[in-house]
Parts: structure tokens; C-alpha cells; sequence
């Protein structure tokens, strides 16, 4: 599978790429495919929390067959964080792409604010199982009202199709790396080389309550590994992490 042969259907404006992929695997389109929209009315992150999605900036969504167990999947979100962290290198200094970090487990970061932001979904189809990757990267300016800071890649609106180009091209890279989790290890090794406040304190939210501990990698199956101040090292699957470093 190449980036050209992959077809790709295009949208001025859609709710939301990866709910398209996700009725379009329904109505029977075969895996792999692009959905891509200069705009979406209501994109959404991890969590169901929203994605302002304002012109300019690049939302993509690859869907893809896989015959590997639903677990195994969720190792994309590193293959996918990777390929971003390709594709936005390529289009930053080399100061500021060495800045670019993955934050666990779906966001890339530069200088510590969000520049992409990554979704996966999966749904059982009848040649395996269907993987959504969804990614969405602040090309030309960051969406206004956030909240909280955001980055963007500073470039002209009209350089989206060629940062998904580049993104196109390091995801097929980093899937055929990956090998359907046989990869993993190297995989995991390239995240963690990229990740941001690796070895360092964090808080991690988990349901309302906050634990601090040292984020000190993670696990086979991509869960964070965090030493508590007791000392105790717990694995955590899912939580939204905030390092010492940025509070």
C-alpha cells in the first residue's frame, strides 16, 4: 500500500472524518481509504472532547484491515504519533523539530503546547478488524478559544495537501515498521526516544482522583508505567498525564 494507492475522498466540510471512515466501512467500502476535509463541524479528540477544526489546518483519517486482536491495535496510536512526528519535522527547522515530543498517548507536542492530535477507533468488520487512525495537525494556525495553548506549523493554508502528503508517506512507513505488532519493540523504542517528560514527575488524572509519580516508560502493550512516590510501580492504560515541568 502507497499513498497513491490509496484512494483518498475529499470534503470541503464534514462533522467528522472519522466518523465518515466509520460510515463508510458500514456501508460496505473496503479498507484502506483517506477521508480528508478542509474543515469538520464537529471533530472530536479522546474522551468525546472536541477538536475545533477551522480551514487551513489538515484532518485526515486512514482506515485499515487488520487480522490482529483489538488489543493489539491499540499500538497504532504510537505508530500514528510517530508518523506525525515525521511528517511535522519535515516542515520545521531543525531547532524546532528536535523540540517536537509525543505526549502519551496521542498528542505531539512543541515546546510543550499541542501542535496534533490523534484518535483511534476500531470496529469489527468481515475481513478483521477495521482500524480508524485520525489525525488532525495545526498547519497554519492554531483554533482560536481552546482554552489552553495551542501550536500550529506556522505555514500557509495552502501547504496542507503537502504536509498529507508527508503524513501519508510516514504512516505507511511506520505501519509496514510496525508489521501488525511484530514491530512493536522498535516501535516503542523510537516513541520513547520522542516522548515528552520520560523520567521525569508527572500527575496523571485517573477518574477524577490524581496520582504523581516518576513516568518511567511503557509496557509491551503500550500502557505508561509510573513509579509512585512510595516507590510502587503501577501501569496506567488510560488518563490524561500533565508533567511537573509544565504546570
Amino acid at each position: 500500500m502507497t499513498p497513491s494507492d490509496t484512494p483518498v475522498l475529499r470534503f470541503e466540510s464534514i462533522d467528522s472524518t472519522n466518523e465518515e471512515a466509520l460510515r463508510r466501512l458500514a456501508s460496505g467500502l473496503k479498507a484502506p481509504f483517506w477521508v480528508v476535509s478542509e474543515v469538520q463541524t464537529r471533530g472530536r479528540g479522546r474522551a468525546g472532547r472536541q477538536w475545533k477544526s477551522p480551514g487551513g489546518n489538515l484532518y485526515a483519517t486512514l482506515a485499515i484491515t487488520l487480522k490482529v486482536s483489538a488489543a493489539t491495535a491499540t499500538q497504532l496510536s504510537f505508530v500514528a504519533g510517530l508518523a506525525a512526528h515525521d511528517a511535522a519535522s519535515a516542515f520545521l527547522s531543525q531547532d524546532k523539530a528536535s523540540r517536537l515530543r509525543l505526549k502519551w498517548p496521542n498528542d505531539l507536542m512543541l515546546d510543550g503546547v499541542k501542535l496534533a492530535g490523534l484518535l483511534l477507533e476500531s470496529v469489527t468488520v468481515a475481513d478483521g478488524l477495521a482500524v480508524i487512525l485520525g489525525i488532525g495537525i495545526n498547519v497554519a494556525a492554531p483554533p482560536a478559544d481552546t482554552g489552553r495553548s495551542v501550536a500550529s506549523l506556522a505555514l500557509s493554508p495552502s501547504s496542507v495537501e503537502d504536509v498529507f502528503e508527508s503524513l501519508a508517506d510516514a504512516l505507511e512507513r511506520r505501519i509496514a515498521q510496525w508489521n501488525e505488532g511484530r514491530g512493536f519493540p522498535a516501535i516503542r523504542e523510537a516513541w520513547l526516544a520522542r516522548a515528552l517528560a520520560l523520567n521525569e514527575t508527572i500527575s496523571v488524572n485517573l477518574n477524577s482522583s490524581i496520582i504523581r509519580g516518576r513516568f518511567s516508560g511503557v509496557d509491551d502493550n503500550g500502557a505508561l508505567k509510573l513509579t509512585t512516590e512510595a516507590g510502587v510501580v503501577m501501569t496506567v492504560t488510560a488518563g490524561d498525564i500533565y508533567p511537573d515541568a509544565l504546570r
